[in-house]
């Protein structure tokens, strides 16, 4: 099966740490490009191909200010990733209280033990 485009969709767009990087930073606020470039410790042709990706899917847009182009995170096609994960939300949810239910058998199970050994040195 052929691998989707980067550009088709959210998910395929932030499949690329570099892109995810550069969501974390715009998350904070609007960012201009040069910034973005000194943050990421990138050329700027490289941020600016990022910047491209995530513009296509509409994860950033973009105003020009003067000379510099100033971008903004558009949180709207993040909802789709969003819910894909919120399903999982429960079973992990179960999974930990299952977890912290060992886990507390576990610790009870050692104080008895080092109750009961403290009894019998005496």
């Amino acid at each position: 099966m052929a691998r989707a485009a980067t550009t088709t969709d959210a998910f395929n767009a932030v499949a690329e740490p570099r892109r995810r990087e550069i969501l974390d930073l715009l998350a904070t606020g609007e960012r201009p490009v040069t910034d973005l470039v000194v943050a990421l410790d990138l050329a700027q042709p490289q941020v600016s191909k990022h910047l491209r990706v995530l513009r296509e899917v509409g994860l950033v847009e973009f105003r020009d200010e003067g000379r510099l182009r100033i971008y903004r995170l558009n949180g709207a096609p993040l909802r789709q990733i969003y819910e894909w994960v919120s399903a999982f939300q429960a079973s992990w949810e179960q999974r930990f209280r299952q977890l912290d239910a060992v886990l507390e058998d576990l610790m009870t199970t050692e104080k008895a033990n080092e109750q009961s050994g403290r009894r019998e040195d005496r």
